[in-house]
């Protein structure tokens, strides 16, 4: 099976325009990075924006050697440093997209995961740029994901079946995928308006192996289905972290840096995961979690209904990890940093200091972790009564 790459590049599109606050104009300046095997699809994407006037800014991704080479030889100097004319592009761009398609998964896992965090921490001073401008209004982004062997390989599938579940979750298949997407995207925002309406103290989390507490915290508002993310089908909100407390088990395997880990298990106490087991990659886990301050902290709470998501396999990516449907839809909560759109004010006005009053987490490190089992999410309410608003897949509410 193909792609329908003229369907996705549309898809794509819809995504970018969504997810802005602000219209784009002619002119306007989009980056679109690609993985090399995702070249046909780049190529497309390409001509596409060229022809709606923007000034496009094509980047190929480095190769799995290259990564590694650059991991395993640089000196401190080297993976602090900071390419110039990057900062001048991003205090320029208004658009983003990537094409996410690995060559390999794995080929980071010999690496000290504190030279990887070190490199990261160097470079957040780009995705702090792009967030100061998403809130003005003035950039958005979206990506995808591309199918590879390799992530075939790891999601135990075929090509021609890792594939079809690509076209299956994106609506490649539908006579008109972007009027598919429109519809989801009215469908979530009446779940969104009555989620929003609610005065929550904190939500409880249950499943076989969770048992956890998520304070949402004050001026929140849940978001998704945005464009930002194809596909895309979670409800999410960046909480208040202070109030996390208690046990979050990620029983989807998360490939992250070239490193695999397996059955990961999070201990929350004072708002900070200060217990970390995993079944494997449990080093890596701790050191990626000790990368700053705030990757300890929880940066986003997020559900998933499985009546909108068509995913229904292990996929070695988060992009569609993250949006599992299934039998019993998803949950997932990111330690690290947290998202301002989030906000119910004006992002615009949420500086550094009130983002730390509110307990925005900030961080380097953004990493999804993903739970699939049946569960419940209740609801406390500042009235005093509890509410169940999710529970075996769906939003009940």
């Amino acid at each position: 099976m193909k792609l329908n790459l003229e369907k996705y590049a549309d898809v794509l599109i819809w995504g970018l325009t969504t997810a802005r606050t602000q219209k784009f104009k002619k002119g306007d300046v989009i980056l679109l990075r690609y993985e090399l095997p995702a070249l046909s699809l780049a190529e497309i994407v390409y001509a596409r924006l060229v022809g709606m006037g923007f000034n496009v800014i094509p980047r190929a991704g480095i190769t799995p050697a290259m990564e590694k080479g650059f991991y395993s030889l640089s000196d401190d100097r080297q993976l602090t440093f900071k390419v110039p004319g990057n900062e001048e592009l991003y205090k320029g761009l208004n658009g983003s997209i990537f094409l996410i398609a690995p060559a390999s998964l794995t080929h980071l896992a010999g690496i000290d995961p504190k030279r990887i965090g070190k490199a990261a921490v160097a470079q957040k001073y780009l995705r702090d740029i792009l967030d100061k401008r998403e809130e003005l209004g003035l950039f958005s982004w979206t990506l995808c994901m591309y199918p590879t062997d390799e992530l075939a390989r790891h999601a135990d599938l075929s090509i021609e079946d890792y594939t079809a579940q690509i076209a299956k979750a994106a609506f490649l298949n539908d006579k008109d995928p972007v009027a598919s997407w429109k519809g989801v995207y009215n469908e979530v925002t009446q779940i969104k308006k009555r989620l929003n309406s609610m005065k929550v103290l904190e939500y409880h989390v249950e499943s076989a192996n969770i048992d956890l507490v998520i304070t949402p915290g004050e001026m929140r508002k849940w978001i998704g289905i945005s464009g930002h993310n194809i596909p895309s089908f979670e409800i999410f909100l960046s909480p208040d972290w202070h109030g996390t407390k208690g046990v979050y088990y990620a029983d989807q395997p998360s490939y992250r840096s070239g490193n695999l880990v397996k059955g990961l298990r999070l201990e929350f106490k004072g708002g900070r995961a200060v217990k970390i087991d995993a079944v494997e990659g449990a080093e890596f886990a701790r050191k990626q979690i000790s990368m700053d301050k705030g990757a300890a902290q929880v940066g986003e709470f997020s559900l998933t209904d499985k009546r909108f998501s068509k995913i229904d396999r292990f996929m070695a990516n988060t992009l569609f990890d993250e949006n599992f449907g299934g039998k019993s839809g998803n949950c997932h909560i990111a330690v690290g940093a947290s998202f301002s759109d989030t906000y119910s004010g004006d992002p615009a006005k949420l500086t550094k200091e009130k983002k730390a009053i509110l307990g925005f987490n900030d961080s380097a490190l953004h990493w999804d972790l993903v739970n699939t089992e049946k569960k419940r999410v209740t609801a406390k309410l500042k009235n005093g009564k509890s509410i169940t608003i999710y529970e075996n897949g769906a939003f009940i509410i």
